[in-house]
């Protein structure tokens, strides 16, 4: 299918920088033909008006748990071992196979209606959320979390299923996949060897925790004499492309650690916050050359799935806490939510940026609403002013998934009544009042 957005504004790649330019973008099957001139012999199955509106690369969501959905707004104000083990725990050790997949399709709508086309999701049933990815147009690294003793039953189980799980849904380019090894306090050092063994035979990614609590570092330094960073290391984790999620409490030399390897480290500044973990050091991270991408961590921690939300976060709260208004700017943050994310996927040939040849994932949105009037700096309000919903129409891999706000892959309705049905088996209900 030939689809031209005709005449619209666009983020595009000018070098190290992005700059917004009046233009066309021609799209042929899924991907990306020509900005700019029309392509010789294209044909333009559909038109899209770009009057008023704004084309963005897709934003990357490079660390979530699409399952918790349903856990929004059920486990608040609490410590993060309290969060963790108290709360949510006990909800995941209830959850059915029906439960993640609805669960996925909630976080796909949310996170499709705030501009986001990939995400990196860490999850406990790979094969249900591939059935929600597939169903839904949405594109996907998925992660089977591991945790595991030595080399014992239930991990080696796990990881077995990661393999037969990522075989399954080899039909789908939408779809890679990365072993997810939970935390160093999930996982004994033992079997962080074994995962990254398997990782480096499989030739795959890997995705985990890292140093996001004040006690998760006292138990690894009380454990192994030495950081959660460090121990990763050691155990070989960053010997291949590895993404690690919050590195909240790390040292200059944990920093120097993720830069010698080239780890990339997942920010979620909601997240951190709200569990009273505090805030990454970003703007050192930055400055000594670790690739930071952005990601929102699951709804119950969060409680939302909109990276512009995060975004906005990102760019406002590093600046107060380095007390300097160059910390993170607009523009680099906006790098962060795309190239820098598609770079930790290892797919930046393929999505993060409008160009030629790439994948077509786009969100346009519409420039007719208060929070971007007047249109004085764009790439300025879509980190300080949008905050989401002024995405109109997505388009993933070629196929438009929403169309002014109308999501045109799944039932919206049945989602939300599948949903309030788990909650209410789980009892989870009965907390919305309290």
């Amino acid at each position: 299918m030939g689809i031209v957005i005709k005449n619209a504004l666009a983020v595009l790649p000018q070098g190290a920088e992005d700059v917004i330019k009046e233009t066309s973008i021609y799209i042929e099957k899924d991907r990306i033909a020509a900005v700019g001139d029309a392509p010789e012999g294209f044909v333009a199955d559909k038109v899209i008006d770009g009057k008023d509106k704004l084309v963005i690369p897709g934003l990357i969501n490079c660390h979530t748990h699409s399952y918790m959905s349903f856990m929004r707004n059920v486990a608040d104000d609490l410590s993060f071992m309290d969060w963790l083990f108290g709360t949510i725990d006990p909800i995941e050790q209830q959850m059915t196979d029906e439960d993640t997949y609805w669960g996925a399709k909630l976080a796909i709508i949310e996170m499709m209606k705030s501009g986001t086309t990939c995400f990196n999701d860490m999850q406990m049933n790979i094969r249900q959320t591939t059935r929600a990815v597939k169903e839904s147009g949405m594109r996907a690294v998925i992660c089977r979390g591991l945790v595991g003793s030595g080399n014992d039953e239930a991990g080696q189980t796990r990881l077995r299923q990661a393999y037969e799980e990522r075989d399954a849904a080899k039909d789908c380019d939408r779809l890679t996949f990365r072993l997810g090894p939970h935390a160093p306090y999930t996982c004994d050092e033992e079997f962080l060897q074994i995962v990254a063994a398997e990782a480096k035979r499989e030739h795959m990614g890997i995705h985990v925790h890292l140093s996001e609590s004040v006690s998760e570092i006292e138990q690894i330094q009380e454990k192994y004499g030495c950081t959660p960073i460090a121990l990763a290391e050691r155990s070989g984790i960053f010997d291949v492309p590895a993404i690690a999620a919050h590195c909240v409490q790390v040292t200059d030399e944990d920093i120097d650690i993720l830069v010698r390897k080239g780890v990339s480290v997942v920010t979620n500044p909601a997240s951190n916050m709200k569990l009273g973990n505090g805030f990454a050091p970003i703007g050192k991270m930055l400055e000594k050359g670790v690739n930071v991408c952005l990601g929102t961590d699951g709804a119950a921690s969060n409680n939302c799935l909109n990276m512009f939300h995060e975004l906005s976060l990102l760019t406002l709260i590093h600046k107060g806490t380095g007390r300097t208004p160059q910390c993170v700017s607009a523009r680099e943050g906006f790098r962060i939510a795309t190239i820098n994310g598609a770079r930790a996927l290892g797919l930046e040939q393929e999505i993060g940026s409008i160009e030629a040849g790439k994948k077509a994932d786009l969100a346009i949105l519409d420039l007719n609403t208060p929070s971007l009037t007047p249109r004085n700096n764009l790439l300025a309000g879509l980190s300080y002013s949008a905050n989401g919903s002024e995405v109109d129409t997505v388009i993933i891999n070629g196929q438009i998934t929403m169309e002014h706000r109308r999501i045109l892959t799944m039932d919206e309705q049945l989602v939300y009544r599948k949903i309030q049905g788990i909650i209410e088996r789980m009892g989870l209900d009965k907390k919305q009042y309290s």
